[in-house]
């Protein structure tokens, strides 16, 4: 197969990672807020949420494969995977605002009401993003463009992370006007806009260049079992879980940590930092249109929960997106499964020491939250990469592909570790006796620091030993995959050239 096929241009690389952009805008709002909306804005206990949570997202877990098998089996002129971003973006887009609306229902009505819009805006979330995410298996058959490719797609989830972190609660704030409800639904209503943008540029801008080797039609039947006997990917698959665990038990309650734990702080850099943005950026932008100057913060100014959980998942976004972006040049150095395990114990590391860090200790838990977030960020973009091998792996073990199949499986370990984080949260908030909007008791507080340290770290531990000694899909191995592969498909080719 020649390198013209192989290669994927800068822009369309740029384009695909767009797809994610639009992607996270929900997502990230999904990790990091969803527990705060429904307790504290839509008015859901704690554990109400989290059994909402655990219910939906098996559903949806399940609901994944199937998508995964359907687009593997679509025929038309736009390919297998690039129609779903096509024609679901709106859709989904419509029920995000759906999902983040606040009904004036009595307490029963609305928890019907929450199941319902979160349950369909899941199963359309995952109709579009299971096929963009396996978009990623069919853009080239080799891996270090595939790398390249899946650190843009990262890049983009990153850049989304970053601006539902640094604009979600402000938005929700200002556009409410001490209405929380309705700054929530106005704030979904402009992410869901760009999204359906962002999406369309990535429909328009992708191709699918990888075809199966022509055997027929499979049945999915041939295709599950493929995937049951696809031993590097269960492993994947596990480990994933745990990941997903160790990330979303943190960003499920990191809002609540500064709310309730770490509370209204001083901090004279962080003060510092905003004067930089409102003396050279905003302040020059106002004076353009008339309007007044921001006043600049003095050193004894306290931050609330709002700018202070703003300003840690932006940090927390922007380094993990540095860190993807370094993540190809590492990868290539020390191979791609060594690259996720040294970072994995560097992010164990810098998560682990939340359990010491007292609330006046903000410097700290800034530090450790730049330093997490760089090694820890990069992790994501490796685990997808390396579930691309074990698609190669499977088609070079079967002579059959299924790359949906194997990608929406993957996903459906994203989402029970979502389902089963989300709901871990919320359980230990509504065990240690946890109220909306009040001052929280101690076991609250020592829940919330746990929940920030030890308890991801002890699942980290879990998957990281998993990685290390079980999964053996390593460069060595892919190369050989990867050749034999491609020499196989050549056959293919010419021999359905000629008949």
């Amino acid at each position: 197969m020649s390198d013209g096929i192989q290669k994927v241009s800068l822009r369309e690389r740029a384009f695909y990672g767009f797809g994610d952009l639009a992607s996270c805008l929900f997502w990230a709002t999904i990790m990091s807020q969803l527990l705060f909306f429904y307790t504290d804005v839509f008015g859901l206990s704690a554990a109400a949420a989290g059994i909402m949570f655990f219910v939906s997202r098996i559903l949806d877990a399940f609901f994944d494969v199937v998508i995964g098998m359907t687009a593997d089996r679509t025929k038309s002129r736009w390919g297998k995977f690039r129609p779903y971003i096509l024609f679901g973006a709106v859709p989904l887009a419509v029920s995000a605002v759906f999902a983040f609306t606040t009904p004036d229902f009595a307490y029963p009505a609305k928890v019907v009401y929450a199941y319902l819009t979160f349950i369909a805006f899941m199963f359309l979330y995952s109709t579009v993003n299971i096929p963009y995410t396996a978009l990623l298996g069919v853009i080239s058959g080799d891996p270090v463009e595939r790398t390249s490719a899946s650190s843009f797609k990262f890049v983009g989830a990153y850049l989304g992370g970053i601006i539902v972190s640094l604009t979600i609660l402000p938005f929700a704030a200002h556009f409410g006007h001490g209405n929380a409800a309705k700054g929530w639904q106005t704030t979904m209503a402009i992410y869901a806009v760009a999204a359906v943008v962002f999406l369309l540029i990535t429909f328009l801008s992708t191709r699918e260049r990888i075809q199966p080797i022509a055997k027929g039609k499979t049945s999915i039947k041939n295709d599950l079992k493929d995937l049951s006997k696809n031993v590097p990917w269960i492993w994947l698959f596990i480990v994933t879980i745990l990941f997903i665990l160790f990330v979303c038990i943190r960003l499920s309650v990191t809002t609540h940590y500064f709310k309730y734990y770490v509370g209204e702080q001083a901090s004279p850099l962080l003060g510092q930092f905003f004067n930089v943005l409102l003396q050279y950026i905003v302040n020059p932008l106002y004076g353009v249109f008339g309007k007044s100057e921001v006043v600049l913060f003095d050193a004894a100014h306290k931050f609330g929960f709002e700018v202070l959980t703003s300003a840690f998942n932006a940090i927390g976004q922007g380094l993990s997106l540095i860190g993807v972006l370094l993540v190809p040049f590492f990868a290539k150095l020390v191979g791609r499964k060594s690259a996720a395990v040294i970072l994995f114990i560097a992010a164990l590391i810098c998560t682990g020491a939340f359990y010491f860090f007292k609330p006046e200790d903000l410097m700290l838990i800034f530090v450790f939250q730049t330093v997490g977030s760089f090694v820890g960020g990069p992790i994501s973009v490796l685990l997808w990469v390396l579930y691309a091998d074990t698609a190669d792996y499977s088609e070079w073990k079967t002579g059959r592909r299924a790359t949906g199949l194997v990608f929406s499986a993957s996903i459906m370990s994203n989402k029970l570790g979502w389902a089963v984080g989300s709901m871990l949260a919320g359980l230990v908030l509504a065990t240690t006796g946890f109220v909306a909007n009040v001052a929280q008791n101690i076991d609250v507080l020592n829940g919330l620091k746990a929940m920030m340290s030890v308890i991801p770290v002890g699942i980290g531990v879990v998957a990281l030993i998993i990685l290390m000694f079980f999964y053996k899909l390593d460069d060595t191995t892919m190369k050989q995959v990867k050749a034999e592969l491609e020499e196989r498909r050549n056959a293919s080719n010419k021999g359905a050239a000629t008949t």
